[in-house]
């Protein structure tokens, strides 16, 4: 049985779109998934460019659908975030006429995300869930979520937390701070919690990221660093806790993008774990108990819980947490999780 994965390359680059898709694809790669690729030829919005790229999509779909031997085992990565010209009349060809099984593996349920739930989204999960024969989900909450839609138990496969691939040149260990460190989208109009951060007088505010609100230069505790590159900002988180929330509040995680914490891995606490920072996380967040039961940072119901909390802290028990994200961390960095996921996967298969 030959293995092959179906990677999304963005732009004029020789690499997936985003550090999350591109680490599944590195990792599947050393498995032994060949890879075959999808180009976005360009992102332009203009009449033109929309029918070069859908002419881009048709050419490479034609010629996946050659490349794939019958009776092989095809890496997915779902969603599919753009249409694309002949991709669903091409999977299904190759389930029904090359008898060709598929492994999902789901980075988002914009259902549950909400705030991005449309109609191409409603048709592109159902056609997953038309074709795909196990599905590697993030964690048991989301897992009991695919169950209720009917989906078998057995061919569900938990990840627990994604990888976060980087080199050694990372491996450090923190400083105690009493400081939370927030890394992602700082637009306040989506995360407006981060508005409400001056109100933690009590500690050292550290955000990195796109679309910084000036505003918040007024306020002492606030320090914006700039926005990096996914591979390099490991290397500016390296003191106090690392922020794992979402929302419209700093009182619990509220609105879509706050609910969306009960089912998804985020992608933000892998790098924390991965640059070694102790996690503070809404105690009713899907991770919060692969946090808790690894003694990887706090659980809480609001911020101002997670500042009392650090304003307490001592060294010695930051330490510990430390000590413990470390072992994460080098497992993280490496893509044991992943790894193991798709080759417990394998094992649904019989392969030759």
């Amino acid at each position: 049985m030959k293995l092959y994965q179906i990677v999304e390359i963005a732009g004029k680059f020789n690499h997936a779109g985003s550090k999350a898709t591109s680490d599944v694809a590195e990792i599947a790669e050393k498995i032994g998934f060949i890879p075959l690729r999808l180009h976005m030829n360009t992102t332009a919005g203009t009449m033109l460019a929309k029918l070069e790229r859908q002419f881009g999509y048709w050419q490479d779909w034609r010629n996946i659908t050659e490349m794939i031997e019958d009776d092989s085992l095809v890496l997915l990565q779902h969603p599919f975030h753009y249409p694309q010209l002949t991709r669903e009349a091409s999977l299904k060809y190759l389930k029904e006429k090359k008898h060709v099984k598929f492994i999902s593996v789901i980075h988002d349920v914009e259902k549950l995300r909400a705030f991005r739930y449309n109609d191409y989204y409603k048709q592109e999960f159902e056609f997953m869930r038309r074709i795909a024969d196990v599905y590697i989900v993030h964690n048991e909450v989301m897992k009991s979520y695919f169950v209720n839609l009917g989906i078998s138990a057995d061919n569900i496969i938990v990840l627990d937390i994604f990888d976060y691939l980087l080199d050694d040149t990372y491996k450090k260990f923190p400083v105690f701070s009493k400081s939370l460190s927030i890394a992602g989208n700082l637009d306040i109009t989506k995360c407006a919690y981060i508005s409400e951060l001056p109100c933690l007088s009590q500690l050292q505010i550290d955000l990195y990221g796109s679309n910084y609100d000036k505003k918040l230069n007024a306020y002492s505790n606030i320090h914006y660093h700039g926005s990096f590159p996914p591979d390099d900002i490991p290397a500016q988180l390296n003191h106090g806790f690392g922020l794992v929330w979402d929302g419209s509040s700093i009182d619990g995680c509220k609105g879509e993008s706050g609910h969306y914490l009960k089912y998804n891995n985020p992608h933000k606490l892998s790098l924390f774990l991965a640059s070694g920072l102790p996690i503070v996380i809404w105690k009713d967040a899907a991770e919060a108990s692969f946090v808790e039961s690894r003694n990887l940072g706090i659980c809480v119901n609001d911020l101002m819980e997670a500042e009392k909390m650090i304003v307490s802290f001592s060294q010695e028990e930051y330490m510990k947490k430390a000590v413990s994200v470390k072992k994460i961390s080098s497992e993280l960095t490496k893509g044991v999780f992943m790894q193991h996921a798709i080759n417990e996967a394998l094992n649904r298969f019989v392969i030759e």
